[in-house]
């Protein structure tokens, strides 16, 4: 399944301009707030912290322009606490935005 990361690699070059290790920075950044989130949505258990993990990680794939991300976490607000699929589908996108962020990098 490819994802489209065109919007986030756009959003990271115009951010940084010509300055890699900026991109590197910013890009850094997004992955690790995006894998403190996603862990914290792995762990809750109840509606409360599942919606706000979601929420945090929909609100920094929004500000960095990730739309699969995105459209995982609106996922992840319609489902369960601790549903499978939609931590497949969030780690899935996850891993493949940073593999194709490393390729650039």
């Amino acid at each position: 399944m490819a994802y489209e990361s065109g919007s986030f690699e756009a959003s990271l070059a115009a951010a940084s301009g010509d300055d890699a290790a900026l991109r590197a920075e910013l890009q850094q950044a997004f992955v690790e707030s995006a894998t403190r989130q996603l862990d914290l949505l792995t762990r809750a258990r109840c509606d409360g912290n599942w919606t706000v993990a979601a929420m945090r990680l929909k609100g920094l794939a929004a500000s960095f322009h990730a739309a699969e991300m995105l459209a995982a976490a609106d996922e992840a607000l319609s489902a369960a606490p601790g549903e499978p699929v939609a931590i497949r589908r969030l780690e899935t996108v996850l891993d493949s935005l940073c593999l194709e962020t490393d390729a650039v990098v």
